[in-house]
């Protein structure tokens, strides 16, 4: 299937691994010319030069989605290297585990800035390009527990539902000038941080399935589906909304 990106201008962020890097693989095998970025510079470079002996457009930069400034400089650079930005994937990794009543206040912040606050930064500095052109695509990747909290992971459930609220109402404000904004809500998928949470009870994902449904929802056929979250979770929620 043609996704109509041949030429798009994306950033991924936190993309050196995991469900990120599937997701610029991804946009990237379909044509896009990809922006990604993560901490680890040798991590990093590994999954750049992946992408580019696949025939990728991709160029790295070593960054901290979560600090505050990285966000619009993110976007400068995408503007600076390829001319503009059409796609973003919203990304960052996940807090840690802890049941609700146990949460400090610096944890909860911290985890706020990083599965909140660093997506809305994102999405504010990526729609100027956007609405410039006329054409966007945003994708925030989150998590199954905004449709289903799970009691360990009290964190996770209480920043990316704050996201969730956020997005379905800034979908709506932005979907007349061309723009969509999802999410992408993983279950349990075969990556780094599924090990360090210790595995899981239910069949879990292929990242690369992942990232070609992000992919999906990055293309010129999804021009219709906004303000959604898309479950990808093989079925292990029981949530009927």
């Amino acid at each position: 299937m043609d996704l109509g990106i041949m030429g798009k201008v994306a950033l991924v962020t936190a993309s050196s691994k995991g469900l990120g890097r599937a997701s610029g693989e991804a946009l990237a095998a379909d044509g896009a010319k990809v922006i990604i970025c993560g901490r680890g510079e040798e991590t990093l470079r590994a999954t750049e030069a992946g992408i580019r002996s696949a025939g990728g457009d991709v160029h790295a930069v070593v960054a901290d989605v979560t600090d505050p400034a990285t966000p619009a400089s993110l976007v400068a650079e995408a503007i600076r290297r390829f001319g503009g930005l059409d796609i973003l994937v919203a990304n960052a990794g996940g807090p840690p585990p802890g049941r609700a009543l146990d949460l400090t206040d610096d944890q909860i912040t911290d985890a706020v800035n990083a599965n909140l606050t660093t997506s809305v930064r994102l999405v504010r500095a990526a729609v100027p390009s956007m609405r410039s052109a006329g054409w966007g695509r945003i994708c925030c990747i989150t998590s199954w527990s905004v449709k289903q909290p799970m009691r360990e992971l009290s964190l996770s459930n209480l920043a990316r539902t704050g996201l969730w609220a956020w997005a379905k109402t800034a979908a709506h404000d932005l979907f007349a000038s061309g723009i969509t904004l999802n999410l992408a809500c993983p279950g349990p998928h075969a990556t780094d941080r599924m090990l360090q949470l210790g595995g899981s009870d239910v069949p879990m994902g292929d990242p690369g399935d992942f990232g070609r449904l992000v992919a999906f929802l990055c293309s010129q056929s999804a021009g219709y589906i906004s303000g959604a979250a898309v479950m990808v979770d093989g079925a292990a929620s029981l949530g009927l909304l």
